[in-house]
């Protein structure tokens, strides 16, 4: 019996729509993780935030450990990817690429609802080591590793004067960080405002010139 236009484009929303239900489960996860941190939230609350049951939810993730994975993966990996295909593919100079890796951090991740997984993961890690090591494996390494490599490029270049390349990108890398972790604890209580955008900037002014070979004319 042939299947009518309206029951062909009903299978289709739906077949759609079960097609996106893990995407939609990680994003209410993300939005509950970072509200109310990994301990108290619940699988029920996140498949209710997603509009599906709890099981449901079991069919994609086994377990809220399994969730928060996916959630890593899913926010860290095509950031890490966009950053390492811009090392890559740029031609200017790495104190152009160290400025851009920054902004561009700061506009995927400072400003979006991201940030707030640095501050979760630095009040969680004691408890739940193994996701602790995970994240650190897998986002926080990997950063390093992509600053790392410009900063030795610099260095090769002439650019940036010789250092310990993996010392310099912890020190570029912490105040991004710090300015995550602060907009999700002490900010709200701090009376004296600051610039995200302009603090970054003195940031990486500093950072750059202290690296710089200085030149004589």
């Amino acid at each position: 019996m042939p299947i009518s236009r309206q029951t062909g484009a009903k299978r289709r929303r739906w077949e759609r729509r079960k097609a996106s239900r893990p995407e939609e489960i990680v994003a209410a996860a993300l939005e509950l993780f970072v509200e109310r941190g990994f301990s108290a939230t619940r699988l029920d609350e996140v498949a209710r935030r997603a509009g599906v049951s709890k099981g449901t939810l079991y069919l994609y993730f086994e377990s809220k450990e399994a969730l928060f994975r996916a959630v890593l993966l899913n926010v860290a990996l095509p950031i890490l990817e966009q950053a390492e295909k811009r090392v890559a593919d740029h031609e200017g100079s790495a104190r152009e690429l160290v400025q851009q890796l920054v902004l561009d951090w700061w506009g995927m991740i400072g400003e979006t609802r991201i940030s707030g997984i640095p501050k979760l993961m630095v009040a969680e890690a004691s408890n739940f080591p193994e996701l602790a090591r995970f994240f650190v494996d897998n986002v926080v390494r990997r950063g390093r590793r992509i600053f790392t490599r410009v900063i030795e490029r610099g260095i090769a270049a002439g650019e940036f004067r010789p250092c310990n390349a993996r010392y310099a990108a912890r020190v570029l890398m912490a105040p991004m960080v710090f300015a995550a972790i602060w907009q999700h604890s002490l900010s709200p209580f701090d009376a004296d405002t600051y610039d995200v955008s302009d603090y970054l900037d003195l940031h990486l002014d500093v950072f750059v010139r202290g690296l710089s070979v200085a030149r004589s004319d």
